[in-house]
């Protein structure tokens, strides 16, 4: 069967129901989760609606120049989200601008390298295309980003001592920082080796359901998915060394010393 089956509102409202249960559980264990829950489903309703009437109109426009503002745009709301999720990010603007550039670099990179060798639309910058495939490559390379500086400059205030004693021993400051890098990058790495892993056996991806829901055949769903898959883990890969290399050129100086004065001071966990 091709095509796909349209949805009504109250099979949406139907799904919400399960939300309800959970909140009510959450009330009547007192964990204090329900408003939260109510909160951000009501916050996710009113985004998605937005955003599914501004794609209508970029599509039905299809200007360069408004595809390209709408990635910015996505691109700024993703840099915030990085600097929030950091115990301690770095201080001043480039408590954004790291994730931004590294985010930016390594997601436009990709997304333009995949719409005009791989997807090929015409014009190769498409919204339809290239806004969708953006967005995931930028969710997705923002979480690896997040996790990578958080745990780097957690560590790095953690183990100061040790940094420091390795360059009182002559270390270079990438020698001397090693061990804290590796576990750092091996952070940033993990949702995407783990969404890897479970992809086709534990799950399948948002993706290829979708494109299997509306009648696509399933071989040709799978490649899809590889395509976007490959994709996301080389501008994660991309995203986070970039991150982790340029922070430690921020908290370090050419005199091999470490200058945890850069990081912003501490704060609750989001």
């Amino acid at each position: 069967m091709n095509g796909y089956l349209a949805l009504s509102y109250l099979d949406v409202a139907l799904a919400a129901l399960f939300l309800l249960i959970a909140a009510t559980v959450s009330l009547l264990a007192r964990l204090g989760l329900e408003r939260r829950l109510v909160f951000v489903s009501l916050r996710m309703v009113v985004q998605l609606a937005l955003v599914g009437l501004l794609l209508k109109a970029l599509f039905t426009l299809a200007s360069p120049w408004l595809t390209l503002f709408a990635a910015l745009f996505m691109l700024a709301m993703a840099s915030r989200e990085v600097g929030a999720r950091q115990q301690r990010p770095l201080a001043g603007i480039w408590g954004y601008g790291l994730g931004a550039t590294t985010m930016m670099t390594a997601g436009m990179l990709i997304t333009v390298f995949a719409l005009t060798l791989q997807i090929r639309p015409d014009p190769w910058w498409a919204p339809r295309y290239a806004l969708p495939l953006f967005g995931m490559i930028l969710g997705n390379t923002m979480n690896g980003v997040a996790l990578a500086l958080d745990g780097l400059h957690v560590a790095l205030v953690r183990e100061r001592v040790a940094v420091e004693a390795r360059l009182l021993l002559g270390h270079t400051r990438f020698r001397a920082v090693q061990p804290v890098l590796v576990r750092a990058l091996r952070a940033g790495f993990t949702p995407i080796l783990n969404a890897m892993a479970a992809t086709g056996v534990i799950s399948l991806p948002g993706m290829m359901t979708g494109q299997i829901l509306a009648g696509v055949d399933p071989r040709e769903a799978v490649k899809y998915q590889l395509l976007i898959m490959f994709l996301i883990s080389g501008a994660t890969g991309l995203g986070v060394l970039g991150a982790v290399w340029g922070s430690i050129l921020l908290l370090t100086d050419r005199r091999d010393r470490l200058r945890l004065e850069r990081l912003a001071p501490p704060r609750e966990r989001l």
